[in-house]
Parts: structure tokens; C-alpha cells; sequence
């Protein structure tokens, strides 16, 4: 196993056994406290253990070498997980919306400080999660950990609500604000909302990567200019470039002179993978077709 495969199981196991625990705890204090916002948050985390698994699996998968079945490589796993995750987050961002509704109409429950202590732990915990395994995913430029990475983002979402709602209720208790008691049920409310953001982002990426969109034009223009670098190259008469999962592939088809062999063909076809592989990490194959060009195409 190389470093990095290393470093993105390590965080993908720190992940899982993070949403376990959390969402026993966010449960458990949850049912005793009878707060809905953490209740909400749990069911969300209870979630996250599914959809941290199906990451960590599919990463895995993604990581196998291209065989004859699968010429260019596993790296869609990653993508198919990444959109996994939004569906489950999606399910989760509804019920809690519906669940916080449904407590708008009915007698608040008092206000808890063990109930705002998970809310603080979680917070915290999340937020560390979220910040160390986007650091590692965007180096890995693994989706699957980058989507975990915003499933944790949304987990630090809830757990600032939940804080804001529990800490507003309590107010509301200490002096005697009526209104402040509902504070849980609306920031329940508000974490549906920030949620279901993140989810339409995700989901986005997820189809955008499966539909094979072509990069950026930028990233494309950067590719562009390594090419014009070498001195054989006349003309690029196309450049598509994609993501497949934690990788990219380049098709180019560019022109040289006509009167060149297959031998030198090849070796600028050569020369064009070494540049853009040695510039870019990323880039996992560069497929290179040649025209021929002569000097009165250009007049």
C-alpha cells in the first residue's frame, strides 16, 4: 500500500468510526433531552455511516488497475459513491425539515445543557473531521473523500444550528421568552436548507463527471500551451480533456509535418505525455492522434 492509499484509508476510517460514535451519542442525549434538532442530527449522521462506507468501498474499487473489462481504469466508483452520498444527505436534509415542521406545532420540550454539550462536542469534532479530510482528499483528488469531506461540512452545519437553537431555547427558559423555545425547531429547519445546498452541489459535480463534461476551459488552455511548447507541433486541431473519478484523461489530435516518419510521429506523440504527465499528477493517460500538416494547408 503507497503513503497515499494509506492516508485516505486512515481518514476514511477516522471518518467512519467518527460517525458511529456521533450518532449514538447525538441518539442517545437526543431521546433523553427530547431535543429534535439533535435527534434530526443523529438520523442525519446515522446516514453518514452508510454513506461513509459506501465512499470507503468504492475508493477501493477505484483504485484497482485498468484491466480488459475496464481499459480506462475503476475511477468512476468514486464518482458513483460521491452521488450516493448526496441521495443520502438529500433523504436526510427532508426528513429533517419535516421532523422540525412538525415540532413547530407542538409544546416545546425545555431546553437542555447536556443536549447543547453534544451539540459543542459535535461541532468541534466535525469540523476537525471536515478540514482534514478535504486536506487529503483535494491532495489525493479523490472524490470519494472530498464528498465525505462536504458530508462532514453539512455535520458542522446542523451541529452550529443545533448550538444556536439549544443555546436560544435555554435563553428562552432562563427568562421566560416564550418564543425562544421553538429556537430548536427552527435551526432544525435552517440545516435542512444548508443541506439540501450542499446536496445540489454535489450532485451536480456527480453528474457532470458521469456525463463526462469536459474540463474546465483554463485547465484545457494549460494543457494547450504545453503542447504548442513542443516545436514539431503545428497545429492542435482538438483537445478534449476529462475527469474519471480521482483522475483525468487528455485526448488530443494534433498536426505535424507530413513528410515526418512513423518513428518521429511517435516519439512526438511521446514527447506531448511525457510534458503534460510530468506537469500534471493528475493526468493519468494522454491519447495523442496525429494529422498530417504541410505548409500550403496554411495558406
Amino acid at each position: 500500500m503507497t503513503t497515499a492509499t494509506a492516508a485516505s484509508s486512515m481518514a476514511m476510517w477516522f471518518s467512519l468510526l467518527s460517525n458511529i460514535i456521533l450518532t449514538l451519542l447525538k441518539l442517545i442525549v437526543g431521546f433523553l433531552t427530547n431535543s429534535q434538532v439533535l435527534m434530526a442530527d443523529g438520523i442525519h449522521n446515522a446516514g453518514d455511516v452508510i454513506a461513509t462506507a459506501a465512499a470507503f468501498s468504492s475508493m477501493r474499487i477505484s483504485q484497482k488497475p485498468a484491466d480488459q473489462e475496464h481499459p480506462y481504469g475503476h475511477g468512476k466508483a468514486e464518482v458513483l459513491a460521491s452521488g450516493s452520498v448526496a441521495i443520502i444527505l438529500g433523504i436526510a436534509a427532508i426528513y429533517i425539515a419535516f421532523e422540525s415542521i412538525v415540532a413547530l406545532f407542538e409544546e416545546p420540550a425545555p431546553a437542555s445543557y447536556i443536549s447543547l454539550t453534544a451539540a459543542i462536542i459535535s461541532l468541534v469534532w466535525k469540523q476537525w473531521l471536515y478540514v482534514y479530510t478535504y486536506r487529503i482528499g483535494k491532495k489525493q483528488n479523490s472524490k470519494g473523500l472530498i464528498a465525505t469531506a462536504y458530508d462532514h461540512l453539512a455535520d458542522v452545519y446542523a451541529s452550529i444550528a443545533a448550538v444556536i437553537g439549544i443555546g436560544l431555547a435555554l435563553v428562552g427558559d432562563a427568562y421566560h421568552i416564550p418564543y425562544f423555545a421553538y429556537g430548536d425547531a427552527v435551526a432544525g429547519l435552517v440545516v435542512s436548507i444548508l443541506v439540501l445546498k450542499l446536496v445540489i452541489h454535489m450532485g451536480k459535480e456527480a453528474v457532470d463527471i458521469l456525463m463526462e463534461k469536459n474540463l474546465d476551459q483554463e485547465q484545457i488552455d494549460r494543457f494547450a500551451e504545453l503542447i504548442r511548447s513542443i516545436p514539431e507541433v503545428k497545429r492542435i486541431d482538438r483537445l478534449r480533456a476529462r475527469e474519471h473519478g480521482h483522475y483525468i484523461l487528455v485526448d488530443a489530435r494534433v498536426s505535424i509535418p507530413g513528410e515526418y516518419t512513423i518513428q518521429q510521429g511517435h516519439d512526438i506523440s511521446r514527447e506531448i505525455k511525457r510534458v503534460i504527465m510530468e506537469k500534471y499528477n493528475e493526468v493519468d493517460e494522454v491519447l495523442v492522434h496525429l494529422n498530417p500538416w504541410y505548409e500550403e494547408d496554411e495558406t
